[in-house]
């Protein structure tokens, strides 16, 4: 039975590698559109009504940080099953004035009465993926507050009005939203969550594609954040609302916790890349690990290989293995862990793990030894040069089932991601931010704004901006066609939660790659596999100094919209 699946799966390979031919008239045979190009604004979003709303606020001389604030609020009505204002967010800015990029860190802090003492009496090895107990402070509210601050223009009630009116008056649910909202509410609601049933359906049905969606008690939520500010959220009634609840349903959590919450404006950090600075945001972000998996890479002649070829998959693959291992080691809250950051991205370090990589085996690794010791994205430009590179999630797709009464969103589950094994540098602590998943990425070339992007999915994301970037610089490719490309993603590494993993893994790939290539990968001991729609998201925008103009791309897979004026 084994056998003749792997023989099924070889001849769907076979067929869906032949929908890709140097067909089109541009000769980009990946690309299933054209970007779009603009010379004032651009914005891309995983949802178009919420492109347009960004568009409208920067035509009516917002920032490229108004417009995504505007953009996301709205994305937390429409795509509840990957974002909102009971998650976390993650943001860098390219200045145009100064002509600098600023990291905002806005993830929230685990409960300060919450012990790992508890967990061992409770007899768990593992937090829980949903309920009370995973839920940590949710950070995009004051996220979007210390963006406004430093770079916001026009006033935070006209950039929450557009969201306000659709939550109010409703909008069409757009198609794969629907399916992840037809997949996940039920099964809430068969959880016995409560409030599940009563924001999330329509006359007790979950809504469908095309059907009309409102959601008053995220309005009305909405309308006090524009009318009092993020303390409305931190420090007034709806803190108080959300502490409450949780603790009803036998959480810790408390108003204490989430009015002694703080984001962190930090240092992005970088390294080159045949030319290119690549900008990433340090721990308790996994964004260095695309940094790592750079420098491996950079001692490769993958242009020479060509995309889709068994080199260029096997390296990328056993990149992806080393820099996890390390992940998996040190990657943490850095106000409770040292990690070694300079060192992790360095070129010595980088040189030292490629040594490791046999050329024609598919190999185990651990982490190396160091003395020191489903998401949204978005990306606005403006006309000033100003560009934002945003993500922002509840993990788990739609979070932690936890729904306080009259707020219109869910609560984000990331405090599952925290280790319970004791002495590890991601193990649970309290007032602790967790390992975290979602990572926005910047590139400049000579000091100057070269793509902000962002691809979604969890543990793919690092292993997707790395291929974004090898589409662009190595094979060739443009905006688009870097994201439409058929995609790797490599699973079975060492995770930050202390669960045991198996080293080698499985590879799956995205329809469009070779017979060949897949037969030459099992030769060198990779294990091949097929998976469906774990391959992420992807939103970038390009600004071309020579021509002055912005390119935008959006992602093929999803419901997403580049649109620019």
């Amino acid at each position: 039975m084994h056998l003749t699946l792997r023989l099924i799966l070889a001849l769907l390979f076979i067929l869906q590698a032949g929908l890709y031919a140097q067909d089109r008239i541009t000769g980009k045979p990946f690309a299933t559109r054209s970007e779009v190009i603009a010379p004032n604004g651009m914005a891309c979003t995983s949802q178009p009504l919420c492109t347009q709303v960004a568009l409208d606020i920067l035509q009516a001389g917002g920032t490229a940080v108004d417009a995504a604030i505007a953009a996301n609020a709205c994305l937390g009505l429409m795509e509840p099953t990957g974002c909102g204002i009971g998650g976390d967010l993650f943001a860098i800015v390219w200045d145009a004035k100064t002509e600098q990029l600023y990291g905002l860190n806005a993830s929230g802090r685990s409960p300060r009465s919450l012990t790992l003492d508890y967990f061992r009496e409770e007899g768990l090895e593992k937090i829980p993926a949903l309920g009370p107990l995973p839920v940590s402070v949710p950070g995009c509210v004051d996220g979007w507050f210390e963006l406004h601050g430093k770079f916001g223009e026009l006033p935070m009630d006209q950039i929450l009005a557009p969201a306000i009116q659709y939550a109010e008056e409703g909008f069409p649910l757009s198609e794969l939203i629907a399916y992840y909202m037809g997949r996940s509410v039920p099964y809430y609601i068969g959880q016995g969550f409560p409030n599940v049933k009563a924001t999330y359906t329509v006359a007790g049905k979950v809504p469908g594609k095309g059907d009309l969606f409102r959601n008053p008690d995220l309005a009305g939520t909405y309308r006090q954040l524009a009318e009092k500010g993020r303390d409305a959220f931190y420090r007034g009634d709806i803190a108080r609302t959300i502490a409450g609840f949780l603790q009803e349903q036998g959480g810790f959590l408390s108003y204490e916790d989430l009015a002694a919450h703080r984001s962190e404006w930090v240092e992005p950090v970088s390294t080159t890349y045949r030319g290119y600075e690549v900008w990433e945001l340090p721990p308790n972000g996994q964004g260095i690990a695309a940094l790592q998996m750079l420098n491996i890479l950079e001692g490769y002649d993958l242009a020479s290989y060509g995309f889709g070829s068994p080199e260029h998959i096997h390296y990328l693959v056993e990149a992806k293995k080393l820099a996890f291992e390390d992940r998996a080691r040190y990657y943490a809250d850095m106000d409770f862990i040292d990690v070694p950051v300079k060192t992790l991205v360095s070129k010595p370090y980088g040189e030292e793990r490629r040594a490791l990589i046999r050329d024609d085996r598919a190999g185990s690794y651990e982490a190396g030894e160091i003395s020191q010791g489903e998401t949204i994205y978005l990306t606005v430009a403006d006309r000033n040069g100003n560009m934002i590179s945003l993500i922002q999630s509840n993990y788990r797709g739609m979070g932690s089932g936890m729904v306080p009464p009259g707020l219109g969103f869910m609560l984000q589950d990331r405090g599952e991601l925290f280790s319970l094994v004791e002495g590890q540098a991601n193990t649970y602590a309290p007032g602790k931010r967790p390992f975290h998943t979602i990572i926005p990425a910047f590139v400049t070339r000579e000091g100057k704004p070269w793509p902000s992007f962002g691809v979604m999915g969890g543990d793919f994301q690092p292993q997707g901006h790395v291929q974004i970037l090898l589409n662009l610089i190595d094979f060739g490719m443009n905006l688009q066609e870097a994201g439409d490309a058929p995609r790797i993603d490599h699973g079975g590494s060492s995770t930050p939660t202390g669960q045991p993993a198996d080293g080698r893994g499985e590879i799956h790939l995205e329809s469009g790659f070779s017979m060949e290539t897949i037969n030459a990968l099992q030769r060198m001991g990779h294990r091949v596999g097929y998976a469906r729609g774990i391959y992420g998201g992807y939103q970038a925008i390009r600004y071309d100094a020579e021509q002055g103009v912005y390119y935008g791309a959006s992602e093929s897979r999803k419901d997403g919209q580049a649109a620019g004026y």
